[in-house]
């Protein structure tokens, strides 16, 4: 008799248990290596935001702004500051050995490239 009362309850159904299925479920792991000093900067903006560092990490991954180190062009402008940077050493070197008026010629021309190689950096960060 009390199966007959059971089953009436629950129309039939085998009640289910325990919390209900997610439709999304979170399977993957990814593991990230961080200093201990970069832990509790991160512990810190996740309890200032009041969330979990997992969620606060996970929602910093989606919104974060991602910009390139340096393009193609800007390397180039670089490699090339970088050798004028040597030849400017070259030039102070030779200066001390043979006087400043020999190389001043030389010396303006230099930095005439350097400010035209600056301007045209400046105008692609625009």
């Amino acid at each position: 008799m009390k199966k007959l009362a059971k089953e009436k309850e629950t129309d039939g159904k085998a009640r289910k248990r325990g919390r209900p299925k997610k439709a999304i479920t979170r399977s993957v792991s990814l593991v990230v290596r961080i200093t201990p000093t970069e832990r509790l900067a991160i512990a810190g903006k996740a309890r200032n935001a009041g969330m979990r560092i997992s969620d606060w990490f996970r929602q910093s991954a989606k919104t974060a702004e991602i910009r390139p180190r340096l393009s193609k062009e800007e390397t180039g402008h670089l490699r090339t500051l970088s050798g004028m940077a040597n030849n400017l050493n070259q030039l102070t070197k030779l200066a001390h050995q043979g006087g400043l008026v020999s190389i001043m010629a030389n010396l303006r021309s230099l930095l005439n490239e350097v400010e035209r190689l600056m301007e045209r950096m400046g105008r692609d960060d625009s």
